[in-house]
């Protein structure tokens, strides 16, 4: 396992031309769409099915509805970074780059 910060895309709910994207939930929409994208040996089992893909998560930033795109996405499936990149520059979403500083713990085992 790797111990250096992965690269995060954020792509955000504003156009190039400063207008809030539109419809309201573009967001989670989009990473509902990626949410079969999970990292390899990903917990299975009754309700894994639903949620967010750790790769493509929406969030609310400084009141801005966002998707978080995780690098690793890319990895695991080229085609599903692609599609959100492409959405990203179809929509003129504004788009930046980042990296997780300090990754949360991964969650205790029950």
């Amino acid at each position: 396992m790797s111990s250096s910060p992965h690269r995060e895309v954020f792509i955000q709910g504003i156009t190039l031309g400063g207008q809030t994207f539109r419809p309201s939930d573009w967001a989670e929409r989009l990473a509902g769409a990626m949410s079969c994208f999970r990292p390899e040996g990903s917990a299975g089992g009754l309700g894994s099915f639903i949620g967010y893909s750790p790769y493509c998560v929406p969030r609310v930033i400084n009141g801005i509805k966002c998707v978080i795109v995780d690098e690793r996405l890319r990895e695991a499936e080229p085609m599903a970074w692609d599609f959100v990149m492409a959405f990203a520059r179809d929509n003129q979403l504004q788009v930046a780059d980042a990296c997780l500083l300090n990754p949360p713990a991964p969650p205790a085992e029950r």
